[in-house]
């Protein structure tokens, strides 16, 4: 068996800037877009047994490729729908969250509006415990259906999930999430759809969503918020090559004028130096490294 008898789709050298928010990266040695789970569960073995290095991302949103790229396969999961199983609802990990929204509000479920806005999949979303305005996947989830390295699949429930502060145990111990079982109220969805509304304006008004980002750029810091921490130090505005801090909102670094991953990385770098050394506080980012990267 080859990687082409495991997908129809898979490109070879394609340049990773078109698949991340940032729109930054160089290429993946190869890149697969599996149309169903048949087809990523056949790439997840290939690459076991064949010792070939991967990786799998979404909808690449919080995520930073490297310039140089990505020596193996990156497996893009970007397949997904969503429908009831009994009073629950089950969401394949490749749904956009925008996307499971409102198949869920077709089929009469709310409690999601927190998570309509991010810019994500449901996998990265379930990997780092998304969450937004007071909301978490942690408060919605059921169980997460997902793959072992080794090949074996299990139904996990909530209890067993260690969700925590952008964190779950997918980030920690490794795995894939396959799809996902919420357990979500049914209620009068169009207050959900004003409330889903009101919260996108929210973020309109208050992020910089015209320039390519991963969303907050930094975990919120116990007793603290990462942006006002960065505004206090002066670096609204900082920039290293194209890519800067955003005017708009300080805990946002942007894409400004044609940056590459490289800036981006060396900025993220400089301002978590410049934070501890004025405030002591040491902020973590959220967003996920692809590649290698040099301080």
């Amino acid at each position: 068996m080859t990687l082409r008898d495991c997908c129809r789709d898979i490109r070879e050298h394609e340049p990773l800037a078109g698949y991340t928010s940032f729109r930054t990266g160089g290429p993946a040695r190869w890149l697969a877009q599996p149309a169903d789970e048949a087809e990523l569960l056949a790439l997840l073995d290939f690459a076991e047994q064949n010792s070939l290095p991967h990786t799998v991302i979404g909808r690449g949103s919080n995520l930073l490729a490297a310039d140089a790229g990505y020596d193996g396969l990156v497996i893009r999961v970007a397949y997904g729908s969503a429908a009831a199983e009994g009073p629950l609802l089950r969401a394949d990990a490749g749904i956009r969250l925008g996307h499971l929204f409102e198949l869920a509000l077709e089929q009469g479920f709310t409690g999601l509006e927190f998570a309509a806005g991010i810019p994500g999949s449901l996998g990265g979303a379930i990997f780092m415990n998304a969450g937004a305005y007071g909301g978490e996947m942690k408060d919605v989830v059921h169980s997460v259906r997902w793959r072992e390295p080794g090949g074996r699949i299990h139904e996990m429930p909530l209890s067993d999930l260690q969700f925590g502060y952008r964190t779950s145990r997918f980030s920690t111990e490794g795995g894939t999430v396959l799809s996902v079982l919420f357990s979500l109220p049914r209620g009068d969805t169009a207050q959900s759809r004003l409330r889903q509304a009101e919260l996108m304006q929210r973020r309109r008004d208050r992020q910089p969503l015209d320039l390519p980002s991963a969303g907050s750029t930094f975990k919120r810091p116990p007793g603290a918020f990462a942006g006002p921490l960065i505004e206090a130090c002066g670096l609204r505005g900082a920039r290293i090559g194209g890519a800067a801090v955003s005017h708009k909102h300080a805990g946002f670094v942007v894409n400004d004028e044609g940056a590459c991953s490289a800036d981006i990385y060396r900025l993220i770098q400089e301002v978590r130096r410049t934070v501890e050394a004025e405030t002591g506080i040491t902020l973590e980012p959220e967003v996920r490294l692809l590649g290698d990267f040099c301080d």
